[in-house]
């Protein structure tokens, strides 16, 4: 049960810009800040993952939506909301780039889960799509600021909601796609 739970947390905040968009203009903020608050304490669920990081990252951003959460109910100021998404980017831009300082990095880790004997010249690759990795959090997380500052909630639920997504399933794709040349690089 406290799987089922943690894991509808997580698709409702995979959808928390058209949750916020939805709670600010047809719900009301009350509905829409229970809504995040459940939703938030359930991602401090224990859970399982074969990268120790992501749990850690999980319940940082959980805390992250809780403080915004009670700070957009405190001062009665829904933008805060509004900084999810940007959170998201600079802690996954920390957790990415601090990988690069260690002997293994993210992207290393995750492609040992399939290939426990990468070669050396997939280990350099790996290194190289974390790099590649932080720039799209740097690029995305500004753009989702700017999102906030500009001032409008359509155009912010719009990006972070969509096109974010999109432009991480592009790279996540284009990254697949290299992948398989660089693969067949190496047994040539």
């Amino acid at each position: 049960m406290m799987r089922l739970l943690s894991l509808l947390a997580g698709i409702l905040l995979l959808a928390y810009p058209l949750a916020v968009y939805l709670g600010l203009t047809h719900l009301g903020s009350s509905a829409l800040l229970s809504i995040l608050l459940v939703t938030f304490a359930l991602r401090l669920l224990p859970r399982l993952s074969p990268v120790r990081e992501w749990l850690l990252l999980g319940r940082l951003l959980a805390c992250v939506g809780l403080v915004l959460t009670a700070l957009s109910a405190i001062f009665s100021a829904q933008h805060w909301l509004l900084y999810y998404p940007v959170a998201v980017s600079v802690a996954l831009l920390c957790l990415f780039g601090w990988s690069l300082t260690q002997p293994m990095s993210l992207v290393e880790r995750l492609a040992r889960l399939q290939d426990p004997e990468l070669p050396p010249a997939g280990v350099r690759y790996t290194r190289t799509v974390t790099k590649v990795w932080c720039g799209f959090f740097v690029l995305n997380g500004g753009l989702a600021v700017a999102t906030v500052w500009y001032g409008d909630l359509a155009l912010w639920s719009l990006y972070n909601g969509l096109v974010s997504y999109l432009l991480m399933g592009l790279l996540m794709g284009g990254e697949y796609l290299v992948r398989l040349r660089v693969k067949r690089s190496f047994t040539s």
